[in-house]
């Protein structure tokens, strides 16, 4: 293979490059101090408009079997009067692509215009006949020509992987002219999961594979004058996503492209976890200002995603109509498309310390409360809220445990209760942050203690004990010279915190401008992202507003945890959604970690219900990773990052994976969450589920 020459034009790094880890600084959005939306072209599916001149469509899939057209129809109805703008539907073989006719057929007669959206994988035959009456055609770059990947390197010359290239034009051409014949939309989707064993053998399981799967196609595209496409750059892990649609869009704006983006987190679960990932993933872009049309992919009814793609939705719209961000400034230290993490220095001991410090803080991600004066009055109970371990009726951190808390005031000298159930979390290591007038007023021995830039530049914590630990409240759009003195202090750490009702100023811009500061100044401080919600926030509107503010910036490696405080929010929620987060972000894996699909008509047994079954059997083991897929179309692939696989199939019969690899194959459902179990134990993998404090 002629490693380093790329097989068709690639304006980025070259195959060489790339494996040393070289990342160009190329434009991947119009603006790096505020959220602008890039501009799109418009791009018509049936009569809904795409692209930046247009509302963020939002849209979801049918789960109904595509032959059973009255089930089909009914769900489509039920999506629509949810609110969602587009939908669509799988169409695997010639029996499904009949009944779209008739669902289509029906639909009209209902007064539902919905556009819809044929959902195509291994089959151009079937897509050139759907493309005759529904609105959109989908194609997998991955699958639509190549054969399904084995995940072997293959050796190609030059004129090998030219023929393979005139192979997709030839087999693609004709979908192309059809839809170009009858105004139809596509869309070139390319999934992680599903990359063909010759882009791998290219440039790797990697999102410049996945950019250049769907180049080859749009190449196509081009060259036949058809531009009513748009792009998705499709992956479970969020980090992998966002870079790969960052790594789409520098690659257009070289080109001088502006195909819309239909964003999304593939397989994302259900609950929380799946609003969570979506959020991480979504929101990161919509915060760039990237983004048309969205969906959010949830092991739930199709109906049941309409709601959190509005709220990213509003989210990223209200972003951009503010133009919210901050001045101008330069951005030399983060990195766009390669994830690196700036890890903060984590707190060290000091001579003559009265207690260990180390631990306030944990290496993989932290997580932040804050405590209430009412919550010290029943230690225990505040305890097992920390998700603390007790023995005996003393705390003591565990996996899950929260790191620090911060209390906004300390209980009186004399509540010998709260200061003794304070003294034994500092005395596990748990970190307690006073602010600064609490700590003058009514001394916390061994506490942190929290200061703003005024405090510190006026001198007044100089008035605290020798030694004393500081935790500084930065906003991170101040003037520089406010900023200056982080430069002469010691802080345990940083809380990022910009005021949740400040419209015009993005939260997110703002730490990015913090974080250039820090670096550019070598101020290596661990940094927590604090978010505090006002009262009366709806849960999911927490959850994507947590995903998108703070996962916009873990993605990129910025932050060494998180806190979320909302004052009529139940304490344990904000604790797992804290956790969720960062496990979210690929840092701290406090959890089983479940890559489960949305289902469509070609899952092959009931997701939901069999889903809930193995969350509620493995959902203790922390590190673990189990994909739950109702069929196989998107490829082994999109288990990458599962360390085992529960896969339908055919009707009834399970197969399951170690990673990639199918071990074994027809296993009868009634059977096959236990040998899922066996498998997981097999490996080494199982621990038996804890047994309840007494």
């Amino acid at each position: 293979m002629a490693t380093g020459v790329l097989p068709a034009p690639f304006s980025g790094v070259k195959i060489s490059d790339s494996k040393l880890g070289f990342v160009p600084r190329q434009k991947y959005c119009e603006s790096l101090h505020k959220t602008v939306r890039r501009k799109t072209r418009t791009v018509m599916v049936g009569d809904v408009a795409l692209g930046s001149e247009h509302p963020i469509r939002i849209q979801t899939m049918t789960t109904s079997d595509t032959k059973d057209i009255a089930a089909t129809v009914d769900e489509v109805m039920r999506i629509a009067d949810k609110g969602a703008d587009i939908v669509r539907i799988t169409v695997q073989g010639k029996k499904e692509a009949d009944a779209c006719f008739e669902i289509k057929d029906k639909l009209v007669q209902l007064n539902y215009n919905i556009p819809l959206v044929a959902d195509i994988h291994f089959a151009p035959a079937v897509a050139l006949r759907v493309a005759e009456c529904f609105d959109k055609i989908r194609v997998n770059p991955g699958n639509f020509a190549d054969r399904r990947a084995q995940f072997e390197t293959i050796e190609y010359t030059e004129d090998e992987y030219q023929k393979e290239l005139q192979h997709i034009e030839q087999v693609f051409t004709p979908l192309v002219e059809k839809c170009k014949k009858y105004g139809r939309a596509m869309r070139i989707g390319t999934n992680h999961g599903s990359l063909s064993d010759r882009i791998m053998s290219y440039y790797g399981d990697s999102p410049r594979g996945m950019v250049e799967s769907a180049f080859e196609f749009a190449r196509i595209c081009r060259k036949l004058d058809y531009h009513n496409f748009v792009f998705s750059m499709k992956a479970s892990n969020p980090v992998i996503m966002v870079q790969a649609y960052r790594l789409l869009v520098a690659e257009m704006y070289v080109h001088g492209w502006d195909y819309p983006l239909h964003l999304g987190v593939t397989e994302a679960g259900e609950g929380e976890d799946g609003r969570m990932k979506s959020a991480i993933g979504i929101g990161t872009l919509l915060q760039d200002g990237l983004g048309d049309t969205i969906r959010v992919s949830l092991t739930e009814p199709p109906e049941e995603e309409i709601d959190p793609c509005k709220r990213l939705a509003n989210l990223g719209t209200k972003a951009a109509e503010l133009q919210q961000g901050v001045a101008p400034f330069e951005e030399k230290h983060r990195h766009y498309f390669d994830f690196q993490r700036r890890t903060g220095d984590l707190p060290v001991q000091k001579e003559g310390e009265e207690v260990d410090y180390r631990n306030v803080l944990h290496r993989d991600g932290s997580v932040l409360m804050t405590v209430s004066l009412d919550q010290l009055k029943a230690p225990e109970l505040l305890y097992r809220s920390l998700a603390t371990k007790l023995v005996v009726g003393m705390p003591f951190k565990d996996l899950a445990t929260v790191d620090s808390i911060l209390l906004r005031e300390l209980p009186p000298v004399d509540d010998h209760v709260a200061r003794l159930a304070l003294k034994r979390l500092i005395d596990v290591s748990m970190g307690v942050i006073a602010p600064l007038s609490e700590q003058l007023t009514k001394p916390l021995p061994n506490a942190m203690v929290l200061v703003n830039l005024k405090e510190l530049s006026g001198g007044a914590y100089k008035l605290l004990p020798e030694g004393t630990r500081l935790v500084v409240s930065v906003r991170g759009d101040e003037p520089y010279e406010e900023l200056e003195v982080l430069k002469s202090i010691d802080a345990t750490m940083i809380l990022h915190d910009v005021p949740f009702n400040e419209d015009n100023v993005s939260r997110v811009h703002a730490a990015r401008r913090l974080f250039e500061f820090l670096s550019e100044n070598s101020v290596n401080f661990p940094v927590i992202h604090h978010i505090n919600f006002p009262t009366g926030i709806h849960r999911d509107e927490l959850v994507i507003h947590a995903g998108t503010y703070a996962g916009a910036l873990l993605v990129d490696g910025l932050g060494d945890g998180v806190m979320l405080e909302a004052p009529d929010q139940d304490f344990e929620f904000l604790r797992n959604t804290s956790f969720n987060l960062l496990q979210g972000c690929r840092m701290r894996n406090t959890k089983t970690e479940y890559v489960s699909c949305p289902s469509c008509g070609r899952t092959l047994f009931d997701l939901q219900e069999i889903s809930a079954e193995i969350r509620e059997k493995t959902s203790h083991l922390p590190g673990v990773s189990i994909a739950i897929m109702g069929c196989i179309v998107n490829g082994p692939g999109e288990m990458a990052d599962a360390d085992f696989g529960y896969v339908g199939g055919s009707p009834g019969k399970i197969d399951l994976y170690v990673g990639k690899t199918v071990v074994k194959r027809g296993i009868a459902m009634s059977e096959a969450t236990d040998a899922l179990i066996g498998l997981i134990k097999e490996h080494g993998r199982w621990v038996d589920p804890p047994v309840a404090d007494e």
